[in-house]
């Protein structure tokens, strides 16, 4: 899974940054080339992978009595339509997911997936509002127009899965 995750990271990495201009510079010995950073923002960790869970104290009780992991309590999210459970791992974290009302984004996604499964992801970024307006320009679609306040109390927008080669990506302001 963490392979597949990184192969994923590096695919999207590829995906969101554009051709950066390239420097050549000669030494003595040979010929070296420097790539230049074209974005005003980066890219940080990954902060989290969601999980949409259809039964979420049983998921809680997996992660926490058969993983031995530490889980933190249920949280509604009401304007995202959801109740989130945080599983800490050494590196990163796992959201469960479990829907909020009938309008649920996760509701929906249960609906096609009864058993649940992988949501989306999450990676940190320095610079949200520079994202959006670069990502905007790349072509890039956000799911809304404007940052939302997300489980951790920071900014986050969603990018379109069928511009993230198939993954729903969150962005977080770090």
């Amino acid at each position: 899974m963490a392979a597949y995750l990184g192969r994923l990271a590096a695919g999207l990495l590829t995906r969101l940054q554009t051709s950066a201009p390239t420097i050549q510079t000669l030494s003595s010995s040979n010929s070296v080339s420097q790539t230049i950073p074209s974005c005003l923002w980066k890219l940080g960790r990954l902060n989290h992978v969601a999980i949409a869970v259809p039964d979420l104290e049983k998921a809680q009780s997996f992660y926490k009595d058969v993983l031995g992991a530490q889980v933190s309590k249920p949280v509604a999210l009401p304007e995202h339509g959801v109740y989130t459970v945080f599983v800490e791992l050494g590196n990163t974290k796992l959201e469960l997911l479990h829907p909020l009302g009938e309008k649920s984004p996760i509701a929906s996604f249960l609906q096609k997936n009864k058993t649940g499964g992988m949501h989306h992801i999450c990676i940190e970024v320095d610079d949200i509002k520079a994202a959006m307006t670069e990502l905007k320009d790349k072509k890039i679609r956000i799911l809304s127009e404007e940052p939302k306040i997300g489980a951790h109390g920071k900014p986050v927008i969603f990018l379109h899965p069928k511009d993230c080669h198939g993954v729903l990506v969150e962005l977080e302001q770090a």
